[in-house]
């Protein structure tokens, strides 16, 4: 295939982006690609490696003295702050934006001659990465359905929730500009099923 200087990184396969909002469940369907033994990168798995690193600390401790909590970050506050103030989100997202090119790469050349690549990305939308693949699924759930689950799995207050899906482009969107769509409104089975029709249309890209 030819490779545009706009693609992602330039890498030389299909890449389908999976995204979605904060509670859609995007995290249970990236699982249900790698059972399927599909290659996939994972954004957030990449940030937390970054977080890893004393460079990581170094820079939160300096901005974000708060967040630091027996030489560690505390990422209960550091969320809380940053979802609280823009210019401080603006920063750390920078730093972490600079770092995942290489972070990608590192992990792509992990995987041996891929036909495809799933790339697991939130804010796929939001950073305005959709020119730069080739297919994108979104996992959806209703914005009332995201503030439940949302409240029940980070044990938040209702204003840090509506706040942080204030700084998400709107599930509704995201829905529209997909290529497919996962619903995750029921039951595990009912996403599973969905899941699987998702995969059948996609397996032979």
């Amino acid at each position: 295939m030819k490779i545009s200087s706009d693609r992602l990184y330039q890498i030389p396969v299909p890449i389908i982006a999976l995204t979605g909002g904060i509670a859609c469940g995007k995290s249970t369907v990236a699982k249900l690609f790698k059972d399927k033994n599909i290659p996939l990168i994972s954004a957030d798995e990449l940030v937390k490696e970054i977080y890893l690193e004393d460079e990581a600390l170094k820079f939160i401790q300096g901005l974000l003295p708060a967040a630091i909590e027996n030489s560690k970050i505390n990422f209960s506050v550091l969320r809380q702050i940053v979802f609280s103030k823009p210019d401080i989100k603006q920063k750390v997202e920078d730093f972490i934006y600079q770092r995942l090119p290489q972070k990608f790469l590192n992990a792509f050349i992990q995987f041996s001659a891929p036909r495809i690549l799933i790339y697991d990305v939130p804010l796929l939308f939001e950073k305005k990465l959709y020119t730069k693949v080739d297919k994108i699924i979104c996992v959806y759930c209703p914005r009332s359905e995201q503030i439940k689950r949302l409240l029940k799995r980070d044990n938040i207050t209702l204003d840090l929730a509506e706040n942080m899906l204030k700084q998400q482009i709107d599930i509704e969107i995201k829905k529209n500009a997909a290529d497919y769509v996962i619903n995750n409104t029921q039951d595990l089975a009912f996403l599973e099923k969905e899941f699987q029709e998702t995969f059948e249309q996609i397996k032979s890209l």
